[in-house]
């Protein structure tokens, strides 16, 4: 390995010293239900559910700015987040879902322009990349789960509020001539929209790029009849007959769902998780900081006792079983780190517990496949996954005696950036050497955004390879066999394990943490691009950049400038 650049000893401490934990009056959290929702309601009519958009003012997630006209902040997308895990998991008879607003002939503003001027870059960042992951399991639903998302735009949709149309399977306009949609960042905040909505208008809605042009040059947006043929929405109808246009739509993606009338859900109860300064806790699942280092040490466990025996068990079990638990409490630890401990830039994965036991939890979720609950818990295993793939950390997986990845926790060694697997025992420890385990969900059902698998992306153009790693299925693959197989990137013994672990973690601290994101964004995604990696791709680019430059957020800038009446003054050169 390359020599690593040592980090001062004293240094580490002195940063120690002065480095703290957010208090929790700043903390972000991002667990909540229905009866909490302040932005949301959730209603539900046999098949068919609605979800209304009503933005309270003086709700803001923290003070400085009124969340008008249906704008929203971080705290109003958490909400939508949650209701569409709850839809998917509590509400198996519903088979579509009518996102709309309450509030008359206003559907969405978009995001927050006050809140994202008084915003730090790193908080404009990853609010966009949460509400683009969220937009991303609408999508999800209405492709994979049978729960099909029509957006009722009643009103006004412009910049995120449109890209939250964008995100919908169908979209129908009221045509009162007055009701438009718009992407107007770029005439009026000299940004671009923030969740995806270029990207989605030309790859997902194939408008033509001269149309989206003038569509995103343009700040009063298109309506009616010209927004249709323009195939920004897919339908338009008058006010007299918008509810009845949209109430049959809604019943006509219902009738093609496979989703169980008659099925009982599973509550999503409240996890248990405890913060301290330096650790989070769940039942699966620790999480250890070491400020100094910027380091988060997650330690995943293995089921601690026997699973369900039966799909019926499992449905009892709910939110217990183990695949669901972990999924839940990996996606809230993913997230609780990058909103609240934004400096802590490599995050290190162990695992704990039994092979045997995981390996049976991945062959039960694939024998049952075709049932509701198992096919939802599938969906989420890929998505919190593909969170943490989009995360701008470094990613290291220690595998060591008493590890169990396998399958399912395999993942995290093929999402890493780096790996280190123990050749042989540790001195003075009764513990086997350290294996790995191929199982059926890594070759297929948990593919990244690019939608090959982790392995596809790791071996790309490699059919033989693929074939031969099928054959280890099952299989404990110990260091040396892993090595050849290319699935660890060192196997250190003993001797030299300490030191080179603690050598790559200190040398990453060294580096530039807005170098190693370009980086590693660079080098994950190999093969293929898709609607979601052009998506993340590009959003990456344009934040990093255009959210930072002066005629956006400098003291003329129009991002600054919104609202006061003054106007920008651009610099005019072409970089």
């Amino acid at each position: 390995m390359s020599t690593a650049i040592r980090v001062d000893e004293q240094a580490r401490q002195s940063e120690a010293r002065t480095a703290s934990a957010p208090s929790p009056a700043r903390r972000i959290e991002f667990s909540t239900q229905p009866e909490r929702y302040r932005h949301w309601t959730l209603s539900i009519d046999g098949r068919i559910a609605t979800l209304a958009m009503d933005v309270q003012e003086d709700a803001p997630l923290v003070p400085g700015y009124d969340l008008k006209l249906n704008s929203y902040d971080l705290g109003v997308d958490i909400e939508l987040y949650d209701a569409v895990q709850r839809l998917r998991f509590e509400h198996p008879e519903v088979a579509a879902v009518v996102l709309c607003s309450a509030k008359p002939q206003v559907f969405c503003a978009g995001a927050n322009i006050r809140m994202l001027a008084q915003s730090s870059h790193a908080h404009k960042v990853n609010f966009c990349k949460f509400t683009n992951e969220t937009r991303n399991s609408i999508e999800d639903a209405s492709a994979y789960s049978g729960q099909t998302y029509v957006c009722a735009v009643n009103g006004a949709a412009s910049g995120g509020g449109y890209e939250l149309a964008l995100a919908c399977e169908h979209i129908i306009l009221v045509d009162d001539g007055s009701s438009a949609v718009a992407l107007p960042e770029l005439p009026l905040l000299a940004v671009l929209p923030g969740t995806g909505g270029l990207t989605r208008l030309v790859d997902k809605r194939h408008v033509r790029r001269d149309r989206a042009d003038f569509l995103c040059t343009t700040s009063e947006g298109l309506r009616g009849k010209r927004a249709q043929e323009w195939r920004l929405v897919d339908e338009i109808a008058p006010r007299s007959r918008f509810e009845e246009t949209v109430h049959a739509r809604a019943l006509t993606f219902a009738a093609q769902s496979d989703r169980p009338a008659a099925a009982g859900g599973v509550a999503l109860t409240p996890l248990a998780r405890s913060i301290e300064e330096t650790t989070l806790t769940y039942d699966h699942l620790t999480v250890e900081l070491d400020r100094a280092l910027r380091t988060a040490a997650f330690t995943l466990h293995a089921p601690s006792g026997d699973l369900p025996p039966t799909l019926e068990a499992v449905h009892t079990a709910g939110a217990r079983f183990w695949p669901l638990a972990l999924a839940r409490e990996f996606d809230d630890a993913i997230l609780h780190l990058r909103l609240n401990e934004e400096e802590i830039g490599t995050w290190v994965f162990r695992t704990r517990g039994e092979a045997a036991l995981v390996e049976a939890a991945d062959r039960l979720l694939v024998e049952h496949a075709d049932d509701w609950l198992i096919r939802e818990i599938i969906l989420y295993l890929k998505r919190t996954l593909q969170r943490l793939d989009v995360s701008a950390r470094s990613l290291i997986a220690l595998i060591e005696p008493g590890s169990c990845f396998t399958g399912t926790l395999l993942e995290l060694v093929l999402a890493a950036d780096r790996s280190y697997m123990l050749a042989g025992r540790f001195a003075e420890s009764d513990l086997p050497p350290a294996t790995l385990r191929l199982t059926p969900l890594n070759f297929g059902p948990l593919p990244m955004n690019n939608a090959g698998t982790r392995l596809t992306s790791r071996f790309p153009a490699q059919a033989e390879h693929m074939a031969e790693l099928q054959s280890y299925m099952g299989r404990d693959i110990d260091a040396e066999t892993a090595d050849a197989l290319g699935l660890v990137t060192f196997t250190p013994d003993d001797i030299d394990w300490e030191d080179e672990v603690r050598l790559a973690l200190e040398e990453r601290a060294s580096f530039s943490p807005d170098a190693l994101t370009g980086m590693e964004a660079s080098l994950r995604f190999a093969g293929q691009e898709t609607l979601q990696t052009k998506i993340f791709g590009r959003l990456s680019a344009w934040q990093n950049w255009i959210f930072q430059r002066p005629n956006a957020v400098g003291e003329d800038g129009a991002l600054t400038l919104y609202g006061t009446g003054k106007q920008s003054r651009f610099r005019k050169q072409r970089v």
